[in-house]
């Protein structure tokens, strides 16, 4: 049915290991389609913030995310399975958004992180992607 899923997480939110990536990886299985897991760093880039810190931050920042990402992803991948390591720069949604568009996403697996609202909204990074995305979303929520 899908071909290729993204899956966003966060890399310090126990749930999205505990329930978002699982769901993601096991859709990816019962499918057999690639899996895409992307993490988003915010942008330190503008010229008033990156004033601030030493030179060479930004690659050092995104060497050691795509290292916790990488190990978070490979030490819970079911056996005989791969992924992709992706990390994003900016706003999650515009980021999730922009590699669906580069990647061919046909499944985005994200998150709610806001369990008090449950009832009645979802976060505003997975309602972003759920109102923009040109593929389908599921939204796994706090249970």
């Amino acid at each position: 049915m899908f071909k290729r899923i993204l899956v966003s997480v966060d890399l310090d939110a126990p749930f999205d290991w505990d329930k978002t990536f699982p769901t993601a990886a096991d859709l990816a299985r019962q499918w057999g389609a690639s899996l895409d897991v992307m993490t988003v760093v915010p942008d330190f880039g503008m010229s008033m913030v990156s004033q601030f810190f030493p030179t060479g931050y930004e690659k050092k920042m995104a060497t050691m995310v795509m290292d916790r990402l990488r190990e978070q992803v490979d030490s819970r991948l079911p056996e005989g399975m791969t992924a992709s390591h992706l990390v994003g720069e900016g706003n999650v949604y515009e980021a999730v958004l922009q590699m669906v568009g580069e990647r061919k996403i046909d499944l985005v697996v994200i998150g709610a992180h806001r369990p008090e609202l449950s009832d009645y909204l979802l976060g505003p990074n997975a309602a972003r992607v759920v109102r923009h995305a040109h593929c389908s979303v599921l939204v796994v929520r706090h249970r």
